[in-house]
């Protein structure tokens, strides 16, 4: 068996969705040598490959070959640990699948996501990353109907995808997909994924609070390195963020805290193609964008917050990130 696994939490959305259809799930579990109630222990884990079994199991004596879509109705925010809160303070739906790109591992090993700027649109791929057709396909209804009910969620009116692509073949009664869903299905199709609006992705949510978000995003990254402690390009980013309010972070810190040697710091990042400097400015920008959104505080008091010691050196850094000035970028996003 591999170590990858999934947050626990989320199993009470599969344990509603399950017995929905009749079928008790905690008995399965123990079967399989998992307690139930680690699904009410914050932060635990279980393994990935009892994901499979219990999905193979429900998938052959549940008549309803469409059944993962009612994970829609079964999901409440604390089931995704910090992610769920965060989520529903983004301040946008882009900005809320950026974070399940971001952290998805947080909530399972195996499966991983991207957002994908179209002409007209933002596209939000997912991807399973299980070989066997029937979890596979499973998993795909059930994380982007759920996906698409969290849009749904914090949306201030009816939302429905432009697209819907699946790789799943066309089945025989598609209603309950296109009645979900509300717009155009592609079974068979390269990959799993559905695309918004742009104008749908881009707007302000009911429920954004972006003071919130920063807070649950410290968290998450935490978390993140933590959780993945092979990740190296993570644990380097914990570290700036901790030590960006204290001034320029210095390599030969970051050199100390991950017990190497410089050179070895830098063979590792050129082998995940980036260099301390890359990973610094990277960290700020993504910080300052996070940090403009925020009215309450001033170019100013952002200055000091990103490491720098002066208002004109972050003004031609922001310049050279985004080709604006930070105070231009905040009234674009106000306007």
């Amino acid at each position: 068996m591999t170590k990858e696994s999934t947050l626990a939490s989320s199993w009470l959305i599969l344990f509603r969705l399950l017995e929905a259809h009749g079928v008790e799930a905690h008995t399965w579990l123990r079967e399989l040598g998992m307690d139930p109630e680690l699904a009410r222990q914050p932060g635990a884990r279980i393994p990935s490959w009892v994901v499979d079994v219990v999905i193979a199991r429900a998938a052959a004596v549940i008549d309803d070959p469409a059944f993962g879509l009612a994970a829609a109705e079964c999901w409440h925010p604390s089931n995704l640990g910090v992610l769920g809160y965060a989520w529903l303070s983004s301040s946008t739906l882009r900005q809320g699948l950026q974070r399940m790109q971001r952290y998805a591992r947080i909530i399972g090993d195996r499966w991983g996501c991207r957002c994908v700027d179209e002409t007209n649109g933002l596209r939000f791929v997912y991807d399973h990353n299980r070989s066997d057709l029937v979890v596979g396909h499973v998993m795909s209804d059930y994380s982007l109907a759920l996906i698409v009910a969290m849009c749904r969620s914090n949306f201030a009116r009816k939302l429905n995808p432009v697209r819907i692509f699946l790789r799943r073949p066309a089945p025989a009664d598609p209603r309950p997909y296109q009645d979900f869903y509300a717009c155009d299905v592609h079974f068979g199709a390269d990959e799993d994924a559905f695309v918004l609006a742009t104008a749908d992705a881009e707007m302000p949510l009911r429920t954004a609070n972006r003071e919130l978000a920063a807070a649950f995003d410290a968290i998450l990254a935490e978390q993140l390195a933590a959780h993945s402690k092979e990740d190296f390009i993570s644990r380097c980013q914990v570290f700036l963020l901790k030590q960006l309010t204290s001034g320029e972070p210095r390599v030969d810190d970051l050199v100390n805290t991950l017990s190497m040697s410089r050179r070895t710091l830098q063979r590792k990042l050129r082998e995940q193609g980036t260099s301390y400097h890359e990973l610094l400015e990277e960290t700020r920008y993504e910080l300052a964008k996070n940090y403009l959104q925020e009215s309450t505080k001033s170019v100013t008091e952002i200055t000091f917050l990103l490491g720098f010691s002066e208002q004109g050196a972050f003004t031609r850094a922001f310049k050279r990130w985004s080709g604006a000035a930070p105070r231009d970028y905040r009234t674009a996003l106000a306007s």
